[in-house]
């Protein structure tokens, strides 16, 4: 397994873990009405959960069992993938951090946080395309059995 696909797949399952502590949290104080601030993650869990468990892991696993270029191995310009990791990641960190943010300094001295979180998650996505693309085979390019 490629390294960057064991970094990705580490990370969405610490994603994962955070996801589900903020959703418990928020389920709890639906309740328990003890942390009204806590409220100000919800749009957090949802990047959370979203982009950085379900699209990173799913680009990991990608990234690895996509089928190789070659007889060698070879996996094609890894160097993307790993701009597909630190832009999901960086898009995800700064999506998560805008609203509680916006309540501390302010929401118009934050209010390029999730412009540049959507660029990061377009970019991201641009690269595993562009690190994929290569590996996957057209319909038919795979020689039929003979039987």
């Amino acid at each position: 397994m490629p390294r960057v696909s064991v970094f990705m797949i580490r990370t969405a399952l610490i994603h994962l873990a955070l996801g589900a502590f903020v959703g418990g949290m928020l389920l709890a104080d639906k309740g328990l009405h003890l942390w009204s601030w806590f409220w100000t993650l919800r749009a957090g869990h949802v990047h959370l959960m979203l982009l950085g468990w379900t699209v990173q892991f799913a680009c990991g696993v990608a990234i690895w069992i996509l089928p190789r270029l070659d007889a060698a191995g070879t996996r094609g310009a890894l160097w993307l993938a790993w701009v597909c990791y630190g832009a999901l990641n960086g898009g995800v960190l700064l999506a998560t951090l805008s609203a509680p943010f916006a309540g501390m300094v302010g929401r118009e001295r934050i209010a390029w946080m999730l412009p540049v979180a959507g660029v990061l998650f377009v970019a991201g996505i641009a690269a595993f395309i562009g690190h994929g693309w290569r590996r996957i085979r057209p319909f038919g390019a795979v020689p039929a059995r003979m039987t």
